[in-house]
């Protein structure tokens, strides 16, 4: 099961995190991955791990809000590969603040990467999944996308618009056999909130990640490798009756804590 032989896999930010995590599952699944991200140094830290377990790898340096840059690379994985199979987007960033500590230019990263990326991302690759009879994306949400996060306000509007976007394309491209899903996490322990806690918590970093770890009901925040099992299963063929979904993996986070 879920085995991805002969699939291409393109992934916006592998190089780190949850993006990691799903490149390397994904490639010691079988899968030939594209690994798309800004810092070219972080993305050839991937592909070693990727080739060291006997995977099959190759990173480009992308800045997903670049159309252009984004459309000219992944034709030249079509060219290579011959096929893109799956698309995940995982590349975004976050911001802190609520309507009134976030400026104009705040607001315009943020739509840059999490909105404007998303949709590059996914325009790049649409014509090729036709093209072959069929293709998976998958993006990442989260659990912002449907509650009121204190001061998450530019970040929740983004995650808010790939789940509309994640619907769209599902409903869309339904016909042409593209399926499109996405996911929700709560927080997960990536190096993102390492340097967070280190950045605004000198000193109580211990204290606050305990703290920031019980807001999961089930007492700890998720990690990268849960991420991507539940990626994988949504973009094998076990999967291939299940499209305009959002499939929250939260520790209970949403249901729980209402």
């Amino acid at each position: 099961m879920f085995n991805l032989q002969r699939k291409t896999a393109v992934i916006t930010g592998g190089g780190s995190g949850i993006g990691q995590a799903i490149a390397t599952l994904f490639a010691a699944q079988g899968a030939r991955v594209f690994i798309l991200e800004l810092n070219k140094s972080t993305a050839d830290e991937t592909v070693k791990i990727i080739e060291a377990a006997g995977g099959k790898a190759t990173a480009f340096a992308v800045n997903v809000a670049d159309q252009d840059q984004l459309k000219k690379t992944v034709s030249v994985i079509s060219q290579e590969a011959g096929r893109i199979d799956i698309l995940v987007n995982s590349a975004g960033i976050s911001h802190i603040g609520k309507l009134e500590t976030t400026s104009p230019e705040d607001m315009d990263r943020i739509f840059q990467v999490n909105i404007k990326g998303v949709y590059n991302s996914m325009y790049a690759v649409i014509h090729q999944m036709k093209k072959q009879g069929g293709g998976v994306i998958l993006n990442l949400a989260s659990v912002a996308s449907g509650l009121g996060l204190s001061d998450r306000f530019a970040y929740s509007m983004s995650k808010g618009a790939v789940m509309s976007m994640t619907l769209s394309v599902a409903k869309d491209y339904i016909k042409d056999n593209i399926r499109c899903n996405s996911i929700s996490p709560a927080r997960v322990h990536t190096a993102f909130v390492d340097n967070f806690l280190a950045k605004n918590y000198p000193g109580q970093e211990t204290e606050m990640f305990d703290k920031l770890s019980k807001t999961q009901p089930i007492g700890r925040m998720g990690r990268p490798d849960e991420i991507a099992a539940l990626a994988l299963y949504l973009c094998s063929d076990e999967a291939s009756f299940v499209t305009g979904t959002d499939y929250p993996i939260d520790g209970g986070f949403i249901k729980l804590n209402t």
